[in-house]
């Protein structure tokens, strides 16, 4: 028998795409060579455009564990370790979750078992290869070895993937081993916090404001209060001596000594662990030199790592990934795929790992020792109190930056672009858009007086949904929304023309298949 898909890695991304591929009618096998979760500290929250993307999943809630949708963050932000005044936007693209990597895994994993996912845990991909019908995939597992048959193989499976190098996949890039990060949970003095602002006023120092880096010409200091956890304290310094020294708590205080110039204390966290205490040396920055492989796929880290510090962008750029990929490879499974549809994903996906590992290295850049670097900082520190300056950079941060190739960019602003959250008022009362886009289906928003964009797609209506709707605010008059909620077509005129409806079916047929319109 062949498997339709074998996810190697039951992460976060190899989960999302799990439930990504179950939305679309395609039950895909996770193989996971952990016997359970892991407990180990990552990522402590989820950054950037991946909040609004799980939100138009139904997984926000879940994760927030409130009804509320997710709000942007219209305050402060950082850009190597300076303040980003997001107050300056009408609109800011900064979105953030403060929710730990454990409970992502754990919420996705819960709807990909509720979606009817089969998830084999300590279940490890140990061989690959392919011939022109599918992908041959070695596995090891405790009660012995056996072979699985695979119309596609998708590697999850991290930064060392072995998917990626049993099937010769190359991983180019760049090892730094000059920048040393040490982190842990502590306790901190209680009169040390400001209730009104967060901000952590270290004696001799002044005030550290919490999730904003500081950069000093010593190295790098940050302090961020995670709701219900001890807060996490984390330097970042340059050239250190290398060390078999255990990690502990004595370390990091000299380590916060040479960089802040003062002594902090810092006692053992309190409650429940797992609690982080580790020093982390160098880093990678390194791209897949492809992200498919006939019918090999890899998506987040096994596609792409970036030597920066902190989990929550790699996993908006992972998580996208299989968003992106998911519906793609359910329709050529479905046998409803355009032609090109899958090799549409490496080109959308390269060129968002392209901006991560920019936003990355940029960064980077800026909080480097020497006077050069603290020139270089005077003068971003003025660029910054430019409000398109702002917006541009908080747009790579959350990698909202991102415009895909539709075809037809200048027929409408919003075409190639994450569709915009709306509130809607439909025949059945109001909703938000987040709440149609939940089954993962191609949705087209008819917002025209008329309501004739259904009759004008002919035969194509069954590709995809239509829902009638006037928005609350000004908007486009009508959207073509892909399932990873990318806008494939849109319009603002009261009623399309006879151009615009063809640009419309053209649209539908590039991306969901169907007759193709010019035969029409």
């Amino acid at each position: 028998m062949i498997t339709d898909v074998v996810i190697a890695g039951g992460g976060p991304n190899g989960l999302m795409l799990a439930c990504e591929l179950s939305l679309a009618g395609v039950r895909p096998v996770v193989l996971e060579r952990l016997p359970e979760m892991s407990e180990e500290p990552k990522a402590n929250g989820l950054l950037g455009q991946v909040v609004r993307m799980l939100d138009r999943r139904g997984l926000h809630e879940p994760l927030s564990g409130s009804p509320a949708p997710p709000q942007p963050n219209s305050a402060y932000f950082m850009f190597g370790a300076l303040g980003l005044d997001l107050s300056l936007l009408e609109d800011s693209p900064v979105y953030a979750l403060p929710v730990p990597q454990r409970r992502i895994v754990q919420v996705l994993q819960e709807r990909a078992i509720e979606l009817g996912v089969e998830i084999r845990r300590e279940h490890e991909v140990v061989g690959v290869s392919q011939d022109d019908d599918a992908v041959t995939i070695d596995v090891a597992n405790p009660g012995g070895a056996y072979r699985l048959r695979a119309r596609y193989l998708v590697g999850a499976d991290g930064a060392h993937s072995a998917t990626r190098k049993l099937s010769g996949i190359g991983f180019p890039g760049v090892t730094y081993d000059r920048m040393t990060v040490l982190s842990a949970h502590v306790n901190l003095p209680e009169d040390w916090i400001d209730p009104a602002t967060g901000a952590l006023n270290v004696p001799g120092h002044g005030a550290v404001l919490p999730f904003l880096p500081q950069r000093t010409e010593r190295g790098g200091f940050s302090y961020a209060p995670m709701p219900g956890h001890p807060a996490l304290v984390s330097t970042t310094e340059w050239d250190l001596p290398a060390t078999d020294a255990p990690m502990d708590l004595e370390a990091l205080r000299a380590s916060v000594r040479r960089v802040l110039g003062v002594d902090v204390s810092l006692g053992a966290p309190d409650g429940p662990g797992p609690h982080v205490l580790r020093r982390l040396t160098g880093g990678n920055t390194r791209v897949a030199d492809r992200f498919a492989d006939g019918r090999v796929f890899l998506i987040g880290d096994a596609a792409h790592v970036y030597a920066a510090t902190g989990g929550g962008p790699g996993l908006n750029l992972g998580l996208q990934d299989a968003v992106n990929l998911g519906w793609k490879l359910a329709a050529v499974i479905r046998g409803t795929a355009p032609p090109g549809l899958l090799d549409s994903y490496e080109a959308e996906r390269r060129l968002a790992a392209h901006r991560m590992i920019l936003n990355a290295q940029a960064q980077s850049a800026l909080i480097a020792p020497g006077g050069d670097v603290t020139g270089l900082r005077e003068l971003f520190t003025e660029l910054l109190r430019d409000q398109s300056t702002v917006q541009r950079l908080a747009e790579l941060v959350a990698g909202a930056d991102v415009r895909y190739d539709m075809g037809e960019p200048e027929a409408h602003p919003l075409i190639g672009r994450f569709a915009p959250d709306m509130e809607l008022h439909t025949p059945a009362g109001p909703v938000r858009l987040a709440e149609l886009t939940r089954t993962a289906r191609p949705l087209l928003l008819d917002l025209t007086e008329g309501a004739s964009l259904a009759q004008a797609l002919g035969p194509r209506h069954d590709h995809v949904d239509i829902v009638t709707a006037r928005p609350q605010v000004p908007a486009p008059t009508a959207l073509l929304l892909r399932p990873d909620c990318y806008v494939a077509w849109a319009s603002a005129s009261p009623e399309p023309d006879s151009t615009e409806i063809e640009a419309l079916r053209a649209a539908v047929h590039r991306w969901f298949g169907g007759d193709d319109p010019a035969r029409l």
